[in-house]
């Protein structure tokens, strides 16, 4: 299907640009209006405990949650003094009444003590917000924080949606100055990578379709389901990325084949389009399909948060391959030996002592693949080692949830929090109690019993209907620490002596998510493992390369898990890379991270292992096909991987921990793969594996020979000896 879609698009060019750059321009004027329709939360799992205390404890009494902390300040005045009081209670008299549930100023009768600082000069007015979802929640903070500066006075906004309100300001903020960063370094190293103007500016070019392609993808997925905010980051990081990817694996080899036909030939565009579809085209169908299978596997996930991650993510991929599969090798098509146009004088001199994919035998990779290939199990014994000692600190990673520490300290409600604590005393955590059909004397008894709990220090009733009662159990510190998860987990095991309970809150919400994650994580990897080895073997031909390439590809991730442990978990490097540690990793981080690099780790693998497995058609030798395939890849891989680096490098900076964390882990993981995974680790094991790399059963490897995904080119001839022929007989591997 490939070969025939590289001769139509060598056959009808224009059109194919044509219609593609007009999809492109209604996707851009359709998706860039996503932005007002994505949601801004979706972190609960709705079956979980937490979301139905919520759910009913909203139907019952309304909203009851302590959601904004309005803190007053002056070096002057005290609270008790007439002008401060009188300026807080024209705040709390100018509050919209459609957009708060409660508010209780420090000045209310019954105000629980506490909400004035020891010394007087810091006050709290506590709000509850209206609304029955969290987007209508954070539609109301927005409504309702200009409302609260108090003239005179210091106002800081503290509570869970000042801090989703921050979160999600920085991370936009982040996003357009990670684009703006990250696009002029690619182009730059475009150009001194392919060293002509024209070559540069086609990466990025099929990085713009990419966004804006999957943003309108985005958009349509709106209409029928919740989709988050958050997955706009990932189509960014993703879809930049990997167009860049399969934009220098598509141009490098469209020129490598260009150069090999005669200069005067009229049909040498056409025949080198055709070629590089039928060889680089097949690749980054195979690499595409294998990502995009990689991020379906987030849609497992009950939380919107997560699956939105997933739904941008295939979005993201998806354009990403079909541009670099239609626009890209019709632009290519009608360029012809015009995409060198704009060369550097430097690059231009290079290029003619040399070709543009080197596959000079003795080029230093592959010089480097045979020294590996002369020790493979020194080779293996040492990376493996290194990459376990690299992946140890995971073993000790603690898990919580988003709180105000993933903010910079210079971030609103980060400083809101730090003069809480400073004015008001050692931090407070809750957990709502809601007891249904429970009799009043048993009530009074539950609440006793909850009072015995190890280290809850009050039981505080709140509000109780005909058949209903809310209480709320609190304690010292931290809401995630493991302690704290550790008491909701206490609670939740005292039961009423009539009727029952749900116990719901901010750290019931993160046991929950914890018990979530680890539910599904399962089921996760078995889709992404199973989805892989069937790809892969359509690629490849062969049951073991795709087993080998898991293994692989699991070391790799590990060890970006152990450096990421290593980092956030446990405070390592945090004035360096400017964020304050949590003592936990966010247990969505690591999910997110084993999806998105389970597809590109796979990236590199199948572009590599598809030019070997090219070269082991032609000649059946495993130490040539493996050199060959490491040299013809090697600057291209390399290049690649650089220019993606820049891109993940740049979310990096992030203020945001979450986003910061998902960039540095990415960085790790893309630096192993495309250094120790590839030049090391599969020279290595296909050394030893020889003649067992391209084994599959009889029946396997003929349907393959009729149906499979392999990638054809003018040199390729019927080798004597085909995986069917080697199924047939036991291989033997190579010695050491």
């Amino acid at each position: 299907m490939i070969d025939t879609w590289g001769a139509v698009v060598a056959r009808r060019a224009v059109a194919v640009l044509l219609a593609g750059l007009a999809v492109v321009l209604a996707a851009g004027a359709y998706g860039l209006g996503v932005f007002d329709h994505l949601s801004q939360g979706g972190f609960d799992d709705p079956g979980s405990e937490s979301a139905r205390e919520l759910r009913a404890e909203q139907a019952e009494f309304g909203n009851t949650s302590l959601d904004v902390v309005a803190i007053y300040s002056s070096d002057d005045l005290r609270a008790d003094d007439p002008e401060f009081r009188s300026a807080v209670e024209r705040v709390v008299a100018g509050i919209p009444g459609d957009v708060v549930a409660t508010v209780l100023p420090y000045y209310a009768d019954g105000a629980p003590p506490g909400l004035v600082s020891e010394d007087g000069h810091a006050a709290q007015v506590q709000i509850s917000l209206a609304g029955d979802s969290q987007d209508d929640f954070l539609t109301h903070y927005d409504e309702l924080a200009p409302e609260l500066e108090a003239e005179g006075l210091e106002t800081d906004l503290a509570g869970s949606f000042a801090v989703f309100n921050d979160v999600n300001e920085i991370t936009s903020e982040d996003l357009e100055r990670a684009e703006l960063v990250s696009m002029p370094i690619v182009v730059l190293l475009a150009l001194l990578i392919f060293g002509s103007l024209v070559a540069a500016s086609l990466p990025a070019l099929v990085g713009v379709i990419a966004m804006l392609g999957a943003l309108a993808v985005v958009r349509l997925l709106t209409e029928v389901t919740e989709v988050s905010i958050f997955s706009v980051n990932v189509i960014s990081l993703l879809g930049i990325g990997l167009a860049i990817d399969y934009a220098l694996f598509v141009i490098s080899r469209f020129r490598e084949e260009l150069a090999q036909l005669p200069v005067d030939d009229p049909t040498a565009a056409a025949t080198a389009v055709r070629r590089t579809m039928g060889t680089a085209g097949r690749t980054v169908l195979v690499s595409g399909l294998t990502v995009a299978a990689a991020m379906a596997s987030l849609l497992i996930f009950p939380q919107a948060f997560l699956r939105s991650m997933g739904y941008g993510g295939i979005a993201a991929v998806l354009v990403a391959m079909l541009a670099a599969l239609t626009v890209l090798p019709a632009a290519l098509r009608l360029l012809g030996r015009r995409v060198d146009a704009g060369r550097m004088p430097r690059a231009l001199s290079r290029r003619r002592r040399r070709p543009v994919a080197v596959a000079d035998p003795d080029g230093r990779w592959a010089r480097l693949a045979r020294g590996v290939m002369r020790r493979p199990v020194t080779v293996i014994a040492v990376t493996v080692v290194g990459l376990l000692a690299l992946a140890s600190p995971f073993l000790g990673a603690s898990w919580g949830g988003v709180d105000h520490r993933v903010l910079p300290e210079d971030a609103p409600a980060a400083q809101a929090f730090a003069l809480l604590e400073e004015e008001f005393g050692e931090e407070q955590s809750t957990a709502s109690l809601l007891l249904q059909g429970t009799a009043p004397r048993d009530v009074a008894a539950y609440a006793r019993a909850v009072e015995q709990v190890d280290g809850v220090v009050a039981v505080v009733p709140v509000d109780r209907s005909d058949d209903a009662t809310l209480l709320r159990a609190v304690w010292d510190g931290n809401s995630q620490t493991e302690r704290s998860q550790e008491l909701v987990e206490d609670l939740r095991a005292v039961e009423p002596d009539s009727g029952s309970v749900l116990v719901g809150g901010q750290t019931a919400n993160t046991v929950d998510l914890i018990d979530s994650v680890a539910q599904n994580l399962p089921w996760m990897g078995l889709i992404v493992v199973s989805v892989m080895l069937v790809l892969l073997f359509l690629a490849f031909g062969s049951v073991v390369l795709p087993v080998k390439a898991v293994v692989m590809n699991a070391f790799s991730i590990t060890a970006s898990f152990g450096v990421v442990t290593w980092i956030f978990n446990d405070g390592n490097l945090a004035d360096l890379l400017g964020f304050t540690p949590q003592g936990f990793l966010d247990a969505t981080n690591p999910i997110l991270m084993l999806a998105i690099l389970f597809g590109l780790s796979m990236d590199y693998e199948v572009f590599l292992l598809s030019r070997v497995r090219e070269q082991w058609d032609r000649t059946h030798d495993n130490d040539e096909a493996v050199a060959t395939g490491v040299q013809k890849t090697g600057r291209i891989i390399t290049s690649a991987a650089l220019l993606l680096a820049v891109v993940i490098g740049a979310f990096g900076t992030s203020g945001i921990v979450l986003i910061k964390m998902l960039g540095i882990g990415m960085l790790v993981a893309l630096l192993i793969d495309a250094t120790v995974v590839r030049a090391l680790l599969v020279p290595a094991t296909m050394k030893l594996l020889g003649r067992w790399n391209w084994w599959a059963p009889a029946p396997m490897a003929r349907w393959w020979e009729r149906h499979g995904l392999r990638e054809e080119s003018r040199e390729v001839h019927p080798p004597s000896a085909g995986p069917a022929d080697l199924a047939d007989r036991a291989p033997e591997p190579a010695g050491v």
